[in-house]
């Protein structure tokens, strides 16, 4: 089956859908936890199941580099080598050819394995080769990401290349079952979101991220470049935003009309013991959590919250973080597909202004996540 995506429900410019992909149906708006390597860090495949999440993300950089393409291909691919029964997209790399400082030119880009200092070549036919190898359901262009704030000169650059590139993975793209999906680069400029923007709408992709936010600049400027982003895009294609998970930021893009969202900060910072929940976050190595028979969070239904009080995990952090670490991932998900099921249903039900305003009240713009460039994995 061919990629289609349906608006069940508006509410003004957000949306409620149902993407469909060779792998199975997922509701929108949806976040994707991120499977960097196969698995997201100390959470089971079938506990993503249970958690009721619908689309994983995984890196291309890092699968293509360990084990190989040809390990995953001979494994059936990527759903079938992670374990996880359901659609799974891979992003192109770009992000890590930002972060591990990768030569750019015209035609692709070169740069040492992180693994065993090899020096590697990626180009847009050659990254969309390995999606399509990987057998996932939503494959990404390679782009051109820059660090932020970036001289506009430097922004201009990266589009262009990503606008040429984009043109060559879409002429070399053979599995019309899978979803290929461009990316709209031009920085916090909203001019050059658009025009970017408009320039990747004539190659008539599956769908459309807006990449390269989410890296150290102010929330309004990344709410800002999304906006003018999405004016362009069209409605009846996905819309995802990169690396994006913080709860006042997802809010607010959803409300504008993003459909889609990944980030590993529930995870990443369940490591470090923080705790997601519907009142903000909590430190649970905190001394007066030591004795709190209380769970992570009342009403929560997850597994952790089900069986162990706060301190049983307020200990591990002391004694055992690796097992603490687990516990707090499977809430910090559950916190975190829970609360894009209560974005869907209040655009469904026409509350979704209310349910923003809750949000940003606890929220932000005063708390924000880690940026992707300090937290790495993607």
């Amino acid at each position: 089956m061919r990629p289609a995506f349906e608006v069940v429900a508006t509410d003004q410019s957000a949306r409620a859908g149902v993407l469909r992909l060779r792998s199975g149906t997922v509701r929108t708006p949806v976040f994707m936890p991120v499977a960097t390597r196969g698995m997201v860090r100390l959470v089971p495949p079938a506990t993503l199941g249970e958690l009721g999440a619908e689309l994983v993300l995984a890196n291309t950089y890092h699968l293509a580099l360990r084990p190989g393409v040809e390990v995953i291909e001979a494994l059936g691919g990527v759903a079938r080598f992670s374990g996880i029964h359901g659609p799974m997209l891979t992003d192109s790399g770009g992000f890590q050819v930002m972060s591990l400082g990768a030569r750019v030119d015209d035609d692709g880009v070169s740069f040492r394995s992180t693994y065993d200092g090899q020096l590697v070549r990626f180009e847009p036919e050659s990254v969309v080769e390995l999606q399509e190898r990987f057998r996932v359901d939503v494959a990404m262009v390679l782009d051109v990401c820059t660090t932020l704030p970036a001289p506009r000169s430097a922004v201009e650059e990266a589009m262009r290349r990503t606008s040429a590139w984009a043109r060559r993975a879409k002429r070399a793209h053979r599995d019309h079952e899978q979803a290929l999906f461009g990316i709209v680069q031009g920085g916090i400029d909203t001019d050059l979101r658009r025009a970017h923007a408009s320039d990747l709408v004539t190659l008539d992709f599956d769908g459309y991220a807006v990449g390269g936010l989410a890296v150290g600049e102010e929330a309004s400027a990344t709410l800002e470049a999304v906006a003018a982003a999405l004016e362009e895009l069209p409605r009846d294609r996905p819309r995802y935003l990169m690396g994006v998970g913080d709860p006042y930021l997802v809010a607010h893009a959803v409300a504008l009309g993003v459909d889609m969202v990944d980030c590993v900060a529930p995870t990443r910072l369940a490591r470090h013991g923080i705790a997601l929940t519907d009142g903000g976050r909590l430190a649970l190595r905190a001394a007066r959590f030591r004795r709190d028979e209380e769970p992570i969070e009342s009403g929560c239904d997850c597994a952790t919250c089900r069986r162990v009080p706060r301190a049983l995990v307020s200990h591990l952090l002391r004694v055992d973080a690796p097992s603490a670490g687990a516990l707090l991932s499977v809430h910090n998900l559950a916190f975190q597909l829970r609360f894009l099921g209560r974005l869907r249903r209040a655009i469904q039900g026409g509350e979704l202004a209310r349910v923003v305003r809750e949000v940003s009240e606890v929220w932000g713009p005063g708390w924000r996540a880690p940026t992707n460039a300090a937290l790495r994995e993607r």
